[in-house]
């Protein structure tokens, strides 16, 4: 509906009531969200052009080994930076995933300096009574990639929201030192030692779609939700704006993937994660309180958190993470579905190695899709991947034809 296309309200002599104000206001934000689609459609696709070209000219650049160093590459003689990397294991599908990331690690960064701690739960505090310590199966092979098992006590989300483990975990890490956290259902595709990462300003994953909040029909929508919670807690709202993007739209509004997450203190990022998240879960507030937070609550604080600590969204020289360096697959199935050839490769070529051969007996989803060649021969034929693909509609489709088996 264009705005012209509104029906005014009745002349002068005639009161208007609240809930016609209301529809006013209501088909004013549908309008001007219809209008400004195309142009966020049309930016979107000119921005996702713009970076593929980078990465394939720094990919060139590289495999070439000539010319001058890219910005997302150290330069030549430096001495990468070293950090640390947290992922999460539990038993099943869990470590599975974890064992992919760290084998993947260590076959496509061996330059990469730092230790690889992955957290795993006790069965105790939030997690008591619940099955999720490693096998002695899962545990070897894991710590033949030369990753440290470091146990923790969740206390405050355990079985209630599984996610928090991410947020409590950053306790195990040593303070002060510069980390990455990375969900276990990535692969790391390329050299990490190559990203220029600046430590000092937290960032995470703009792999995103607009999840959350979801405004309701009559308000408030995505400024005064966003709004309340940067002046709950201190926060100067308006610096975290992308003003390139049009109003009440949602990627105007400071938002992220918690795929990964970077900073150069896990312990401070920590204690504001987990404070800002308590008190999102334990008090929302007025303004959100039409809001799923069940689900998606580490991407509600996860912006707060790294805005508070001085950060933002990624610089283009980390790219590479959510690009040519690392893959957030989140299932088997989507990796065959949606993601390039690099992480198809990566995922096959590892699959056919130990330890990872040797879990393929208990993991029924990559005796499927890897070993007898579904992947390949069904779902990667169904989808065009030129296209940017919505995981929902991804995912309906692999139900349809019996492929969704997560």
């Amino acid at each position: 509906m264009a705005l012209s296309e509104i029906p005014k309200r009745a002349g002068d002599n005639t009161p208007v009531s609240d809930n016609n104000n209301a529809e006013d206001k209501a088909a004013l934000r549908e309008a001007r969200q219809a209008e400004n689609r195309a142009g966020r459609e049309a930016l979107r696709q000119e921005r996702q052009a713009i970076r593929q070209q980078e990465r394939e000219t720094r990919r060139t650049a590289r495999l070439k080994g000539g010319g001058a160093p890219s910005e997302a590459m150290p330069s030549a003689g430096a001495k990468p930076a070293a950090f640390n990397i947290l992922v999460i294991a539990q038993r099943g599908r869990l470590a599975r995933e974890a064992l992919l990331f760290v084998a993947s690690l260590r076959r496509n960064a061996p330059d990469w300096r730092g230790r690889l701690i992955v957290a795993e739960p006790r069965e105790e505090g939030a997690w008591a009574d619940a099955a999720v310590s490693l096998t002695d199966a899962e545990r070897a092979a894991i710590t033949a990639f030369g990753a440290e098992i470091t146990p923790f006590t969740a206390q405050h989300f355990g079985q209630g929201y599984p996610q928090g483990n991410k947020i409590e975990a950053l306790s195990l890490l040593p303070p002060g030192e510069p980390f990455v956290f990375f969900d276990s259902d990535t692969l790391v595709t390329g050299e990490l030692a190559d990203l220029a990462i600046d430590f000092s300003r937290p960032t995470a994953s703009m792999r995103r779609t607009g999840t959350w909040p979801e405004p309701p029909l009559y308000g408030p929508g995505y400024s005064d939700i966003w709004r309340s919670l940067y002046d709950r807690f201190g926060l100067d709202f308006a610096s975290s704006l992308d003003k390139t993007q049009p109003d009440e739209h949602w990627e105007r509004y400071l938002y992220f993937n918690a795929g990964w997450f970077l900073g150069p203190d896990p312990s401070a990022f920590g204690k504001r994660f987990l404070d800002f998240a308590l008190a999102i879960r334990d008090e929302p507030g007025e303004a959100l309180a039409c809001q799923s937070i069940e689900i998606l609550l580490d991407q509600v604080a996860l912006p707060l958190v790294i805005h508070a600590l001085g950060g933002g969204r990624p610089a283009p020289e980390l790219d590479g993470l959510d690009g040519a360096v690392t893959c957030h697959y989140r299932d088997l199935a989507l990796l065959y579905a949606r993601e390039d050839d690099r992480a198809v490769d990566t995922l096959e070529a590892l699959m056919r190695v130990p330890p990872l051969s040797d879990q393929i007996g208990d993991w029924p989803m990559a005796q499927d899709f890897v070993v007898n060649g579904v992947g390949r021969d069904r779902i990667r034929p169904m989808f065009d991947r030129s296209l940017s693909l919505n995981e929902g509609r991804t995912r309906q489709q692999l139900k349809k034809q019996g492929l969704w088996k997560r």
